[in-house]
């Protein structure tokens, strides 16, 4: 596949349903959604809270790359933000082009024009490939230790 364009932009409104498309690539399996009233007001929140940005990555008109930078308010580190950034994915047919990392960029850029004084995020995958890519884009995997709790079933 030739090498094109990346154009990097906040996702709108109208941009749910490539969104939604893009995500088939995030996981192999997910929970089913509920119904699209339900989906569209969701998104409609999420598009309008100054403290989410979806960024998304396009080629040639096509959603190809996006993640999500929230950015949350804090009493510490002199009243600094921080950020929080998921849902990092790539088209299959797009990877290794350095579109991901891209928007990555996109948004740590995003976070320190904020004011942020750290942006995190955290990854499932254990494959070294993918550490690697994540400190490429400027990550530091060893700075901070995550821990995960979830629900009980």
């Amino acid at each position: 596949m030739k090498d094109s364009v990346l154009d990097i932009r906040p996702l709108a409104t109208g941009d749910l349903q490539a969104l939604l498309a893009l995500y088939q690539h995030l996981h192999a399996s997910d929970d089913p959604l509920p119904s699209l009233a339900r989906v569209e007001s969701i998104w409609a929140g999420l598009v309008a809270d100054p403290h989410n940005l979806y960024l998304g990555g396009f080629v040639g008109g096509q959603l190809v790359a996006s993640c999500v930078l929230t950015t949350i308010p804090n009493l510490t580190r002199g009243c600094r933000p921080y950020g929080l950034i998921e849902n990092v994915v790539t088209h299959d047919a797009f990877r290794q082009r350095g579109f991901g990392k891209a928007v990555l960029q996109h948004a740590l850029q995003r976070a320190w024009a904020q004011g942020c004084y750290k942006a995190m995020l955290m990854t499932g995958r254990k494959d070294e490939a993918v550490m690697q890519f994540y400190e490429g884009a400027g990550f530091d995997r060893h700075d901070k230790q995550a821990f995960v709790a979830r629900p009980p079933v």
